[in-house]
């Protein structure tokens, strides 16, 4: 039988809202990206004065309470099905919530911000890898942009990446972060997104506890001065509770791998907030590999015609 479109002779006028999820998915990513670029910073600049695990710890009970209102009473509702899926919430939670952010917080001891936005870019191609392995096809255009991007990152890390202890904890961050996003794609949809978001924090922020206090008796306390506080406001607040809920819409209407194309714009973020607030120079080699970085990641973006 022949549908109305084919009767009257017009073509079939996509939804509003399905024609605008795609823009919103990517305008999501690009929010992550960016505020996850200043955390970077962050944790540079307390490496100092804040222990990496007492920063991951007070992160995440600041992001717990930023979320509890929205998402506490939504994952009441939905205790059973959370404890029906439990297994793939603790996997969650230990990933993303207790495990990445403190490894990030261990490089930022020795290894330089920017350093660490180049590093965590690998992230995107292990997302590919992941959503491929799951029998999501990338798309000709979609893996000539992964692979465009992926090639600026190499380069600029070829200009000033030298591998050391710092670095090899953001290798084990970048698959930790992979391997999360993975695990959104996956996430039952009967689950509510903010509740689940709550439910992480909630029980990443328990996995921390123990190591905390170890860390408490083993290295002291911090010293709660605005260089502190207001740094680890931000880090709990903005890149973990506004982030990492638009990361997760994100992936949700566009999926890991496209998002994660957009992911590569971190290091070029990184750079420029290291030259606005660091003072730091961005040579002509730099912005060409930038340049390069930004190509792949409008190539890779675009949608399927």
């Amino acid at each position: 039988m022949a549908t109305a479109s084919h009767q009257t002779g017009t073509t079939p006028v996509a939804h509003p809202r399905k024609a605008a999820a795609p823009v919103l998915g990517l305008a999501l990513a690009a929010l992550a990206t960016v505020v996850w670029s200043g955390s970077f910073v962050t944790s540079r600049g307390l490496a100092g004065s804040v222990p990496p695990i007492q920063h991951a710890f007070w992160r995440w009970v600041i992001a717990l309470a930023a979320v509890a209102p929205f998402g506490a009473r939504r994952a009441w509702r939905q205790r059973n099905l959370i404890r029906g899926h439990l297994r793939h919430v603790l996997l969650a939670s230990l990933l993303g919530v207790a495990v990445y952010n403190t490894l990030v917080n261990q490089a930022g001891l020795t290894t330089p911000a920017a350093t660490m936005g180049m590093i965590m870019a690998a992230s995107p191609v292990l997302m590919a890898v992941f959503e491929r392995l799951g029998g999501v096809r990338l798309g000709a255009r979609r893996t000539a942009g992964l692979l465009t991007a992926c090639t600026g990152v190499l380069l600029l890390m070829g200009r000033g990446a030298s591998f050391g202890a710092g670095d090899l904890w953001m290798i084990a961050a970048s698959c930790c972060f992979a391997a999360y996003s993975a695990l959104l794609c996956r996430r039952p949809a009967e689950l509510d997104g903010t509740g689940f978001l709550f439910t992480t924090f909630l029980i990443g922020t328990g996995f921390l506890l123990p190591v905390q206090a170890a860390s408490m008796a083993v290295q002291g306390g911090f010293a709660p001065t605005p260089a502190t506080v207001l740094p680890l406001l931000y880090v709990g607040v903005a890149s973990s509770a506004i982030a990492f809920f638009a990361w997760g819409r994100a992936i949700a209407l566009i999926g890991a791998a496209r998002a994660g194309i957009v992911y590569y714009l971190q290091p070029v973020c990184v750079a420029a907030l290291s030259w606005a607030l660091l003072g730091e120079d961005t040579g002509r080699p730099q912005l060409l590999c930038m340049a390069l970085i930004l190509g792949g990641v409008m190539l890779g973006a675009a949608p399927r015609r």
